[in-house]
């Protein structure tokens, strides 16, 4: 009997000591929660734009302007203003693509013309508006992002329609001493063009579904076009029209794009435990 009570007071002291042994281990602090991991794979987005211009053209050119023997252009187009919406893919986290169409507001045209010709010698001044429509398909590549901002540079090909309205020419021209004036008007001429573009820019992104967007673009949108120079009483002034020869622009735009598609997100797997 002595032997049995023994064996049950070696059991209770072993138990004792086990619990006291366990109650004096450090407690495992709980594994530490690792955030959603973020997979930017692309998607549609929308995008819209606005800014303004700074134009340029090379020459007018007339065919009937053979008869000159010099002439000095310095001519002139006021800023206008870009209004733009476009759709797109992104592919990667570096390589985008959309297409854009716009519409470039009215430019006051303002040029002057120092010629001379045989026996004499005047001055042309030149007034008008120029607007256009511009569709456009980009490409662009994204050159890594620090601090939500990302740096990026593309090229654009498609086509300008450049509108010519309200054009005049008055001219001073000296002939053996006498001035004679003279004002001609050209009729509103649209003409489509093939156009390209060269862009570079800064990408902040606001949301992970909207991005802000500070853009310069350099855009060549081919010749503009006038008709046929005519006096008050219709009479043929000159019997050609006249080309605004190579029209570009140096455009600044403010952008915003909205991904359409929601980024993928990767959770760890849970935490699987023995026992």
């Amino acid at each position: 009997m002595r032997s049995v009570k023994s064996l049950i007071a070696a059991s209770a002291a072993s138990l004792l000591s086990s619990a006291a042994f366990a109650a004096d281990m450090p407690i495992a602090a709980p594994p530490m929660y690792a955030p959603p991991v973020v997979e930017d794979f692309g998607g549609w987005y929308l995008r819209g734009d606005i800014g303004f211009s700074n134009q340029r053209v090379d020459r007018l050119n007339n065919p009937d302007d053979a008869r000159l023997t010099s002439s000095s252009q310095n001519l002139t187009f006021n800023t206008a203003g870009i209004f733009g919406l476009g759709a797109g893919y992104k592919f990667n986290n570096w390589f985008r693509a959309d297409v854009t169409g716009e519409w470039r507001g009215n430019s006051q045209f303002f040029g002057k013309d120092s010629i001379t010709y045989v026996g004499g010698f005047g001055t042309d001044t030149y007034h008008g508006t120029k607007s256009e429509w511009v569709v456009l398909a980009n490409a662009y590549a994204d050159l890594g992002t620090w601090w939500c901002v990302t740096p990026f540079i593309g090229a654009g090909v498609g086509g300008a329609r450049v509108s010519i309205a309200n054009f005049t020419d008055q001219s001073h021209a000296i002939e053996g001493g006498p001035v004679l004036p003279g004002l001609a008007f050209g009729d509103n001429v649209s003409k489509w063009n093939f156009a390209w573009a060269l862009h570079a820019g800064l990408a902040y992104k606001v949301t992970p579904n909207f991005t802000v967007e500070l853009a310069y673009r350099y855009l060549d949108m081919g010749d503009g076009l006038t008709g046929d120079l005519r006096r008050f009483d219709g009479v043929n002034e000159r019997s050609h029209p006249t080309t605004f020869k190579n029209i570009t622009s140096h455009d600044l735009k403010l952008g915003v794009r909205w991904d359409l598609s929601s980024p993928v997100v990767y959770a760890p797997p849970p935490l699987m435990r023995n026992g």
